[in-house]
């Protein structure tokens, strides 16, 4: 049983509509409202033609603040912190000393000397505390703020009836305000592949905001969504989910300890051009071309709508080549599509492959590249 040591001031209101708490990060999270296929179309397709509301609180939120917090940001991620200006956010990874993937975040310039980074289930805080020591430094987890995101073509709509030039607010940008009445901090960034924003707000105003959104929005077609709407949404927009995509769920069958560099996750581009002195940054540079695996996208063939499994084995030619990790059947888009771990030789857009199913049934697909929704992230994007 999981003992959940971090607590959303939404509980309640999850509770209300039959979300059953789970663990996710130490928070007892609202991954399902209700368990069935049907709810989980209807909540993917609210935020991809309306909007959705989900609390992502489990988040961990740690500042970074004092003289030296640059430099920590600096070492601890793969970013040129000197590129990120005060209003500004933007998406970064975090490597071992191996050069190995431990965590993905996103970095935030509050102010002068005052940071704060934003990551998921990786040893990310652990990272920037190492990194911290010996400095004039502080890093601190900050559980009181709540993290809930609004997602979907409506969800700016929304918003600009509330907060002037939120239409002029640029991707991965940031924003200070009130939104019912309450401080809150707005950034244009999220999970799912849409132009959307995550609202964070202190713990005693998480609730109200939480239900002005929902009652005021509800005759926009904004409703809440389950946390597992993510796992469809990221699918078909190439965003991966740690530890769910690595090697950490899909071990090495050689045995090799578990990491895997951000050339095989296709996450090389979170490399500031030319930076050096980041954690892990020589071995990172020495493993470009030596790829064991690529994530890399899987599409079934003519058209079918079976929805690809975890774990299902992938093959070409009668040999295997790699797995599935997470796949989705979407009738939105009319596409049954999955993000997949290949070997490097057929990880290429129109290679003919095999899904073997674990139930042994064969599927026919082809290898595509990556996004599947919204390729050159127009949408996310978008201004005005």
């Amino acid at each position: 049983m999981a003992i959940l040591w971090r607590h959303s001031a939404l509980a309640g209101r999850h509770a209300e509509i039959g979300g059953e708490l789970e663990d996710w990060n130490g928070m007892g999270t609202a991954w399902f409202y209700d368990n069935t296929p049907e709810r989980a179309k209807a909540d993917y397709e609210a935020i991809r033609t309306k909007a959705g509301l989900m609390d992502v609180s489990g988040l961990k939120k740690v500042h970074v603040v004092g003289e030296d917090a640059a430099y920590v940001i600096d070492r601890g991620t793969t970013r040129n912190v000197e590129k990120i200006g005060v209003g500004r956010s933007t998406y970064a990874a975090m490597l071992d000393e191996r050069g190995l993937f431990v965590d993905d975040c996103v970095i935030y310039h509050l102010a002068v000397n005052s940071w704060m980074v934003v990551h998921g289930t990786g040893t990310g805080m652990e990272q920037l505390t190492k990194v911290a020591a010996a400095k004039n430094c502080s890093v601190i987890m900050d559980d009181d703020l709540h993290d809930m995101s609004l997602q979907g073509p409506v969800a700016v709509d929304f918003l600009a009836k509330h907060i002037d030039g939120i239409r002029d607010l640029a991707y991965f940008g940031i924003i200070h305000t009130k939104l019912f009445g309450r401080n809150v901090m707005i950034s244009r960034t999220g999970y799912t592949g849409e132009r959307g924003y995550e609202i964070f707000v202190g713990r005693k105003d998480a609730v109200h905001v939480w239900d002005n959104i929902l009652s005021e929005g509800e005759s926009m077609g904004i409703r809440p969504t389950q946390f597992s709407t993510l796992d469809m949404l990221r699918i078909e927009s190439y965003l991966l989910f740690y530890p769910g995509d690595n090697s950490e769920t899909f071990p090495f069958e050689d045995g090799t300890p578990a990491g895997d560099s951000l050339w095989e996750l296709g996450l090389d581009f979170v490399v500031s051009p030319g930076k050096e002195g980041f954690v892990g940054a020589e071995n990172h540079y020495a493993m470009e071309g030596k790829e064991r695996f690529k994530i890399y996208g899987v599409q079934l063939s003519d058209g079918k709508m079976d929805q690809m499994e975890m774990y299902a084995r992938v093959h070409a030619d009668g040999k295997d080549v790699g797995v599935i990790t997470y796949g989705l059947s979407s009738e939105l888009n009319k596409y049954s599509v999955a993000i997949a771990r290949l070997h490097p030789s057929v990880a290429k857009s129109g290679t003919k492959l095999t899904v073997v199913q674990p139930d042994g049934t064969e599927l026919a697909a082809t290898a595509e590249e990556m996004p599947f929704y919204d390729k050159d992230k127009q949408i996310r994007t978008a201004k005005g």
